[in-house]
């Protein structure tokens, strides 16, 4: 695997977290005072010519037979068990779901945690993975896996905003169409997040 991308995500994350203001997008189906539950994602961007618009991330489709979160595109992750970091839950998470070797990945960092309605404190942690990594999905966790551009993701112009209510709040939160992949939620607000901090279509 080529320096080059490592080092440019390594760059713009560093370069956007000197911002000390918030993330733009938080869960505005929080209660102030609700009990969370450490979680993390991995964030792995892939450092191949997957796609003519540049690298690709992986990111997996919920079998709808789950209780959390059905049939949802995420990025993998999942709880923290006792004693362990973020970065550690999220490789252990990106193997289980994937089979992804946490030795073939470079992590780069984390970023902005995100506090969710449903009680996660998410922390997506954000690296690069080698062209020819093999992936193998667990099918009671996985109904598919998919590589959208990175940079497509990440383009302002895709994020969508759409208006929502739950347990009478109302509020806004993005939605990514991708293909047939519809990305919203959590994981369209973490997307959103780090496009904030990476301002990778003004680098």
């Amino acid at each position: 695997m080529t320096n080059a991308l490592f080092d440019r995500l390594a760059q713009a994350l560093e370069a956007g977290h000197r911002d000390a203001s918030a993330a733009p997008w938080q869960d505005w189906r929080i209660a102030a005072d609700a009990p969370l539950r450490a979680a993390a994602v991995l964030i792995a961007v892939t450092d191949r010519p997957a796609h003519a618009e540049g690298p690709g991330v992986l990111m997996i489709q919920r079998p709808t037979t789950m209780r959390a979160h059905p049939g949802q595109a995420a990025f993998p992750g999942g709880k923290l068990d006792p004693g362990e970091s973020a970065v550690a839950a999220a490789l252990r998470e990106a193997h289980e779901e994937l089979g992804i070797d946490p030795a073939r990945v470079r992590v780069i960092g984390t970023t902005d945690p995100f506090r969710t309605g449903t009680g996660y404190d998410i922390t997506p942690v954000l690296a690069t993975v080698p062209g020819d990594i093999a992936i193998t999905p667990n099918p009671h966790e996985v109904a598919q896996w998919f590589e959208p551009p990175f940079g497509y993701i990440l383009d302002p112009a895709q994020h969508r905003q759409r208006a929502a209510e739950f347990g009478g709040k109302r509020g806004t939160y993005v939605e990514i169409q991708w293909a047939e992949h519809r990305i919203w939620g959590v994981t369209g607000a973490i997307i959103a997040n780090l496009a904030h901090r990476l301002a990778w279509h003004g680098a």
